[in-house]
């Protein structure tokens, strides 16, 4: 921060805001002491884990009440903050989102470099409108910002919700370092929980999938009636349960499938209905109060 305020890209009332989602460590006291050492760091301290979509959007908040534009990054410095002097440049040109993309994934693990892509193109698949290779290293300007303030669904997903928000937007691009110390908090199944969470979010894709394949079945099943049929008109038909067991599984697990789809929308509906706050701030540092 100090090398953007000497370059003039940003003003000396600048500001950095740690968020500390309930951890259980000594997180707090660290930012604690920052603070006090400098008077430009500020903290926010969850009452509990609250997420990290959560936590980003607490932290977004409440920077909003002293800054022009907002900068999201994550504490594991693997994202290049050099490039947030050109996303200051974007920013001045006009654009009110500026995305961080991430050149390629060959600091990921094979694993981790399949399973992301896969990510991304899965959401596109399944009509998730996000920025390709881009997490939640971004620019936000205050009116984008105050406009999210209209957003208020508890199934956050907020790398679709920016670009559904329609703002002018550019990318700048970075090469992410490997980490450094600590383990993602980003295994496979978190993924694959986040990825659920943004598709049901905002795609009603995965019920059009349970009516297509309800009319596939429906096709099969003309072709089962003819198939049991035929040797009954033929004087050919044998007993057997494998005609009956293995349509019956088939249908009952479809069937099984599909209610499960149908669940984890109602799931989100009574979520939504319930309305409970998607944060609790416990306590804030530095600055304004």
């Amino acid at each position: 921060m100090t090398d953007l305020q000497q370059a003039g890209k940003t003003s000396q009332s600048s500001s950095i805001c740690y968020v500390d989602d309930g951890s259980n460590d000594k997180t707090w006291e660290l930012i604690e002491v920052l603070s006090k050492t400098d008077s430009r760091v500020r903290g926010v301290r969850l009452s509990c884990n609250c997420g990290h979509q959560n936590a980003l959007l607490a932290g977004m908040k409440y920077s909003r009440k002293f800054a022009d534009a907002v900068v999201t990054i994550d504490a594991d410095l693997q994202d290049d903050v050099s490039v947030i002097a050109e996303m200051v440049e974007k920013y001045r040109a006009g654009a009110k989102v500026i995305y961080g993309v991430r050149k390629g994934r060959q600091t990921d693990s094979i694993f981790k470099r399949w399973t992301a892509q896969a990510f991304y193109k899965f959401m596109g698949f399944m009509k998730v409108k996000t920025i390709y290779n881009h997490a939640d290293f971004r620019l936000i300007d205050k009116k984008v910002l105050t406009e999210l303030e209209n957003f208020k669904e508890v199934n956050l997903f907020l790398r679709g919700i920016f670009p559904l928000m329609g703002f002018r937007s550019e990318c700048v691009y970075y090469e992410r370092k490997e980490r450094t110390a600590g383990e993602t908090k980003y295994p496979l199944s978190k993924m694959i929980s986040f990825a659920w969470d943004g598709i049901t979010s905002f795609s009603i894709f995965p019920l059009r999938i349970v009516l297509i394949l309800g009319i596939l079945v429906f096709i099969l099943s003309l072709g089962l009636i003819i198939w049991a049929i035929e040797p009954v008109i033929t004087g050919k038909a044998l007993p057997g349960w494998a005609s009956i067991v293995i349509p019956a599984f088939f249908f009952s697990g479809l069937q099984m499938i599909s209610i499960g789809f149908i669940g984890e929308y109602v799931g989100k509906i009574y979520r939504e209905v319930k309305s409970r706050p998607r944060f609790i701030i416990d306590e804030t540092i530095g600055g304004e109060q």
